[in-house]
């Protein structure tokens, strides 16, 4: 009987483990992996030699160019979070009405998210060249916008808004359908316009959704590295040295993993904090 009922409750943990198996190889032994080597010098193979504690991380607490790296990255995340919030927002709201040719539209509004960033990077390479690029042809500028240090990371910035926007716009139309139509007609009645309608109902009535797409383009943003690795490599100077490239770049080409392991632990750390404090800030600002 005993062994019937330790069967019992040890039979839901036998349909996890498999899950838990593929976590423990490619998420847990990897974070604790990096956590260790953080604290090592290592060899150009990677592997741990030397123990020196905290220093890792105390060289970085010294260093100009990781504090460039944070502010550099700290700025990019405000732009893309922003921009590519709006433009979800703005495409869903659009499509929201029921019109002839809305599933195309619906359908181009989402593509982004499809397309892989080193495919967009190219593409957004040759639109930005300062000679043969249509971005200079059409607005009949003469500037060389990924080799600027004033525009770079706001290309780059762009670049990865729109590439997010299609699943915010999936986000939002999903949310936007969940909306009670019966709560515009009465705010009609009441004489509300369109602007107080959308202030006053549309955004308190996506707050959920605008949550959660938030924390998500939080963490998609401080991940990004594909567009900066093709666009601009960190440059011009340091403008686009994002935290992420100056991990791939002190690990792959310094070859100082343990401290490209020490940034990639206090990256965890930020975005773990800065989700941590969403999330309590979701109790004030967000209504179910």
């Amino acid at each position: 009987m005993k062994s019937d009922s330790l069967l019992k409750k040890a039979g839901p943990y036998g349909y996890i483990l498999p899950a838990l198996l593929v976590f423990a190889v490619f998420l847990f032994y990897p974070f604790f992996k990096t956590i260790y080597l953080s604290l090592y010098k290592t060899n150009k193979m990677g592997q741990a030699k030397l123990f020196v504690g905290l220093g890792n991380y105390m060289e970085l607490f010294q260093s100009e160019s990781f504090y460039n790296s944070l502010a550099v990255t700290f700025l990019f995340v405000a732009i893309v979070v922003a921009g590519s919030m709006a433009l979800g927002l703005l495409a869903a709201v659009l499509c929201n009405k029921a019109f002839p040719g809305i599933r195309i539209f619906s359908t181009a509004y989402a593509l982004p998210m499809a397309i892989a960033s080193s495919s967009a990077a190219m593409i957004f390479k040759i639109m930005l060249h300062p000679s043969i690029g249509i971005v200079n042809k059409l607005l009949g500028l003469d500037i060389n916008w990924i080799n600027d240090p004033k525009y770079a990371l706001i290309c780059v910035a762009l670049l990865t808004a729109w590439l997010n926007s299609g699943i915010n716009f999936l986000y939002f139309s999903a949310g936007l359908s969940n909306i009670d139509e019966t709560i515009y007609e009465r705010a009609s009645v009441d004489g509300a316009n369109g602007i107080q309608k959308f202030f006053r109902l549309t955004l308190p009535g996506l707050s959920p959704i605008m949550f959660y797409t938030i924390v998500v383009n939080i963490i998609q943003a401080f991940q990004s590295f594909g567009q900066v690795k093709i666009l601009t490599q960190g440059g011009p100077g340091e403008s686009t040295n994002l935290i992420v490239y100056s991990i791939y770049r002190d690990a792959f080409f310094n070859y100082r993993f343990g401290s490209a392991a020490a940034q990639s632990v206090i990256l965890f750390a930020i975005i773990m904090v800065m989700t941590l404090m969403m999330f309590k800030a979701e109790k004030k600002g967000v209504s179910y």
